[in-house]
């Protein structure tokens, strides 16, 4: 019978005793225990993969792709399959510039398919990235620009990304010039159209996503109002256009923002309403004579940029012409009439008619238009007398029958004399 500890003795005298008093592989022993030790001491969250759940949006990493799929590691137990029919919803251009090693989010569809691989979503968590950008929008109130693709009878519909975004029609700033409409397509002109808009409303629960385009024009053009007030000086000559009217003068958008042509700097001339020179819309250009950059107020001068009419009068207008004329206002003395929409001149009482006039509401009212005749200018006293008696007078009729510009009296004195000869040799 075999004696067990004559066998454990001689098994151990086998052991070659190097293995024990080996310092290297003691010192490795050590290092294993000390490992093995702290591997026990650590936390079990820290060696499990991260559980997903149907809804989540999650940051992977592109870790391979196929004509069908892109594997994405998302740091689960396995790689994460975005199928080929998702990145067909996918816009073409993100679509074709994916490649291994991009940071994308990525929507989990399905934990765990057959395969043991999470379902994933690009499309929807590029859906998800839009409704962030959204609201990140919202938060800066930042201005951005957007495409209206659609509209409807209450506003226009503009996406960002893939978010639908809605513009009420109050918010509408393009479309100021049909707001008496009310028609099913008095947003059509707008589809296509670039608009600079601001969020204003955001309820993801609803799928509510509300935009601005006043507001945003709004900041834009006090922004770009500081910018033309700090690069305007005065004398500088701008175009713009006519943006409204007021009993004062006229406002004119610089781009972005307003200036003002008082009353005063529309014309040379007498001017009682802006209308009378000027209509919205209307492209104009105009010198900067003011700039107040504490009060933000820009004036401006449409006038200045035309020759002042009395320093260029005898070039337009002689004595003895006959000019069209707008009667203006009366006075107990005579009617003032505006020269072809330039010059103020008086039609004394004298002048009105061949009849004894008490006063000119007698022949005359204002508004009304008439053919005068240019009987004085003075340009050192900005004066111009004019007759409407004398219009038809036969004197004039040398003058009257003239061309304009190129009459040549001597030329119409000779044709007079071959005339008279011609008709001599026939009698």
């Amino acid at each position: 019978m075999n004696n067990p500890h004559t066998f454990t003795t001689l098994s151990s005298q086998e052991v070659s005793p190097t293995l024990f008093t080996d310092s290297a592989s003691t010192a490795t022993d050590d290092a294993d225990m000390d490992s093995m030790a702290s591997l026990l001491e650590a936390s079990p969250e820290e060696f499990d993969y991260r559980e997903l759940e149907a809804g989540d949006i999650l940051e992977g990493e592109i870790v391979g792709i196929t004509a069908n799929e892109i594997l994405v590691d998302i740091g689960s137990k396995s790689e994460g399959v975005i199928p080929a029919r998702d990145l067909d919803r996918v816009d073409p251009e993100i679509r074709n510039n994916l490649k291994v090693g991009d940071k994308i989010l990525v929507h989990v569809v399905r934990p765990e398919n057959r395969e043991g691989h999470a379902w994933l979503s690009l499309s929807r968590a590029l859906q998800e990235y839009d409704w962030r950008r959204a609201e990140e929008l919202l938060h800066t109130k930042e201005v951005f620009e957007g495409v209206v693709s659609e509209y409807n009878k209450g506003g226009v519909i503009v996406y960002l990304g893939k978010a639908r975004g809605f513009v009420p029609a109050s918010q509408l700033v393009s479309d100021e010039g049909k707001k008496e409409e009310d028609s099913e397509d008095r947003f059509k002109d707008l589809v296509g159209k670039k608009l600079q808009l601001k969020v204003i409303e955001l309820d993801r629960s609803r799928n509510r996503l509300i935009l601005s385009e006043r507001q945003a024009m709004r900041d834009w053009r006090h922004t770009q109002k500081a910018r033309l007030l700090s690069d305007l000086q005065v004398g500088d000559v701008r175009e713009g256009v006519i943006s409204s009217l007021a009993p004062f003068g006229a406002f004119v958008d610089l781009g972005g923002a307003d200036g003002l042509i008082h009353l005063s700097e529309l014309s040379w001339g007498r001017v009682q309403d802006p209308s009378e020179v000027v209509h919205i819309g209307q492209k104009v250009r105009v010198k900067v004579i003011s700039v107040d950059r504490d009060r933000r107020r820009i004036g401006l001068s449409l006038r200045q940029l035309a020759p002042e009419p009395w320093s260029v009068i005898h070039e337009q207008y002689a004595i003895g012409q006959l000019v069209d004329a707008e009667i203006t206002r009366l006075t107990n003395f005579g009617a003032f009439a505006r020269v072809d929409g330039k010059i103020e001149g008086l039609i004394h009482i004298s002048e009105l008619s061949d009849q004894r006039v008490s006063h000119p509401r007698e022949v005359v009212h204002e508004g009304q238009k008439l053919r005068l005749r240019v009987i004085k200018i003075d340009p050192v006293k900005r004066r111009m007398g004019l007759s409407l008696k004398q219009a038809a007078e036969d004197r004039y009729a040398v003058v009257d029958w003239a061309p304009e510009d190129d009459f040549d009296e001597e030329a119409a004195l000779a044709a007079s004399e071959d005339e008279a000869g011609q008709e001599a040799q026939v009698s």
